[in-house]
This record gives structure tokens, sequence and C-alpha cells, in this order.
């Protein structure tokens, strides 16, 4: 029997997100070709997140009664089908075209909350004192699902036309799937009498009722709150600040290969450097800084624009910078709320977190569609001061807590 390996989850992980990637950046300058306002876009946006808000405590739960394979499959061939309904969405036109793609990104969202068991499955390989690194795995994955997917998509646009990303991605979903089929061994087996199930809400007022474990959540709610209204209005802005014509397949691979500069950075910062951050400065604290290099990205993108070397120079270090800080959140905050959690309740625990981020990328893409209609820079003031407060209480407990608890442990050795 094969033994789980971290390196093939990051490939089964990584080549899922690719298909993630090649899409994401499209779909709201698709929506409004296809004649959507603005709360319109956040809405079609938001049911990708609806779905995972409702999906990730299942996945988790399910995953920790049967075990983690049978459930990766089945999302990743769900997955495959949901992006081959995007391609023929993108052929449609109007009221027929949008509600196609509403409904693939909703069974999309069911699909994606397949993260909480790769996850878990992580949780279950590593040891605790390698847990954020571990979790640095999968936002590896996302790095680089966001360095090549995009471009992808930018180049399939171009060679292919408007349904082109939604059949390459499609592709890739599928060798995902007969990857995971063929090698990925079982992590966790199931066992044999499993403890009776909680009622969803029960089962989030027992994770948000252990000490610290509701904090963190929260500091998770917030970060991606910001950084889904960022991802929600990008294209949108730099078609207006930077005059790009929104019709030009030239100007919708523009923005592909933004979002695959920020994915190269994010790629390199949690693959390469986020297990010795954490052990030079540890989580807490490098939870904080990211939240405050969040803050200062999100408050100048808005007022970049122009023509010529400079304003694109400015664009993509405003972009390296929310890149940086976003690739420093995820793996800490994974890591301690692994640490604090059960082994038989990872995929539980780690599956509430992941909805309520979920629950975030619901009401940010609404709120920064609809405020990004009334102001462009709104969204992004709002969510640079959401987020700063979030890096302050970070800092203020989380850090505290830690200092503590050195100190506490040298007061023992004594």
């Amino acid at each position: 029997m094969r033994k789980p390996s971290l390196l093939v989850i990051f490939l089964i992980v990584f080549i899922d997100l690719i298909g993630f990637g090649i899409v994401l950046p499209l779909i709201p300058i698709y929506c409004r070709d296809f004649g959507a306002s603005g709360w319109l876009i956040g809405l079609i946006i938001a049911s990708y997140s609806v779905m995972q808000f409702v999906f990730a405590p299942i996945w988790g739960r399910l995953s920790d009664r049967v075990g983690r394979r049978p459930l990766l499959l089945l999302s990743l061939a769900g997955g495959t089908l949901s992006y081959c309904g995007f391609a023929v969405g993108s052929a449609q036109t109007g009221a027929v075209a949008l509600g196609v793609l509403l409904i693939t990104r909703m069974v999309a969202g069911i699909c994606a909350a397949n993260i909480t068991v790769a996850q878990a499955y992580i949780a279950d390989i590593t040891p605790p004192e390698k847990r954020s690194k571990g979790m640095g795995i999968i936002g590896m994955a996302f790095g680089l699902g966001f360095t090549f997917g995009p471009a992808i998509g930018s180049f399939s646009v171009k060679q292919l036309g408007i349904t082109g990303p939604g059949w390459v991605a499609a592709g890739f979903c599928l060798v995902s799937f007969v990857m995971a089929l063929t090698i990925l061994p079982e992590s966790r087996k199931p066992q044999s009498a499993p403890a009776a199930a909680r009622p969803r809400f029960q089962q989030w007022k027992h994770t948000l009722a252990r000490p610290y474990m509701g904090l963190l959540i929260g500091i998770f709610f917030m970060a991606t709150f910001g950084f889904t209204c960022f991802e929600t209005t990008l294209g949108l802005l730099l078609g207006d600040n930077f005059k790009l014509d929104r019709h030009a397949n030239d100007d919708a691979a523009t923005i592909g290969y933004l979002f695959t500069f920020c994915g190269l950075i994010g790629a390199a910062i949690q693959g390469g450097s986020i297990g010795r951050l954490v052990k030079l400065f540890g989580e807490p604290k490098l939870i904080a800084v990211s939240l405050y290099l969040n803050a200062v990205s999100l408050a100048w993108l808005p007022f970049i624009s122009g023509a010529g070397f400079m304003p694109w120079l400015t664009l993509l270090t405003a972009l390296a910078l929310i890149s940086i800080g976003s690739s420093l959140t995820r793996p800490p905050v994974f890591g301690l709320i692994s640490r604090l959690t059960d082994a038989d309740e990872q995929g539980e625990t780690i599956g509430v977190a992941q909805s309520a981020s979920s629950l975030a990328r619901i009401v940010g893409p609404i709120f920064a569609g609809a405020a990004y209609q009334f102001a462009p820079a709104l969204p992004y003031l709002v969510c640079a001061v959401v987020v700063l407060v979030t890096g302050l209480v970070a800092w203020g407990c989380l850090v505290r807590r830690e200092a503590e608890l050195v100190g506490e442990k040298s007061a023992e050795s004594a």
C-alpha cells in the first residue's frame, strides 16, 4: 500500500487549482460583457462561495467518517463537469449565458469545498510542529494555480476564443481526477464506530467555543473578505484606471497576466519561505504583519492610474505587496487551528474555518460589486480599514497569548 505523500496531494490540488485560476480572473469580465450589473456580477461570483459555505463542513465531516480519498475523487469529477458547463455557457449571450454561468459556478463551489478535505489530509500526515509548513503546501498550490492558471486562461482566450478557458480548465481538472484515482492513497482509516455527527450549527458552536479558535476563524474571515473584494473588482478597476478595452481579448489577457504575477509571488512565499518565517517570527506575528501589508496595498491600489511605464511599475509594486500579505495569512492561521484540534475532528474543524472563509466570499463580492458602482475606490478603502483593525486585534491577542505561553514554559523550566 502506498504511503500518503505531501507531494502527491500537492500535485493533485495544484492541477485542480490551475483550472480554478484559469476562469477566476475572467468571470467579472465575461459577466459584464453579457450585460450584468455590478451587484449581479458580485452575486454570480458569490454563488460559488455560498456553495462552499454550505458544503465545506459537510465534506470535512464525511471525510472524517469515510476517508479523504473518496471525497476528493467525487469532487474532482464534479469539478470537471462544472468547467464543461462554463465553456458551454460562455458561448451563449445575455440572460442565458448569465444563467448558465451562475449554475456552473454553484456546482464548482460545491466541488471546491474539497479544499477542506485536502487540508485534513495534510493534517493527517504531518506532526503538529510542522503543521503550518504543511498547510503552506495548500497555499503554494493556490499560488501556483494563480501563477499558471490565469496565464493559461489568457492564452486560451486569444487562441481558442471565449469558450477556450472553460474547456482547458475542464481538461486540467480531469487530469487531477485521474491522478487522484491512480496514485493517491488514503491518509486516514475511517473509525469503525464514528461519533455521531453534530448538527451544523452545533458544530459551529462547538468549534468556536474552543480557546482562541473563534478569534482565529474571525481573523481568517476578515482577511478573506478584504482579499475577495480585491479579486472581484481588480479587472474592473484596471479597465477604468488604465483605459483597457473591456471587449478586447488582449485586455482580458492583460488581467490574466497580472493575476499570474500575483500568483507567482504567492507561490514563492508559501512554497519557499513560510516554514522559515514561522520558525523565525512565530505564527501570531506573521498573521498580524500579513494583515498590515494587505491594508496598505488595498488603500493604495484604487489611486494608481495613467499611461506609461511608471503607473504600471507602481501597480506591480502594489500587487506584489498584497500578494505577499495574503500569502502569509492562510498557512499560519490553519497551522494554529490544526494544532488546537483533536486528530479525529480535523476535517470538521477545518471545514468550519473554510466555511467561514466561504461566508466572507459571499459577502465580499456582493459588497464590492455594489460599492464599486457607487465609487470605485470605496470597496478598497473600506476593506483596508477592516483588514488593518483585524491586524491590530491579531497582534494584541495572538501575539500576547504566545508571549504568555513562552513565559509559562520559561517559568516551568526554571
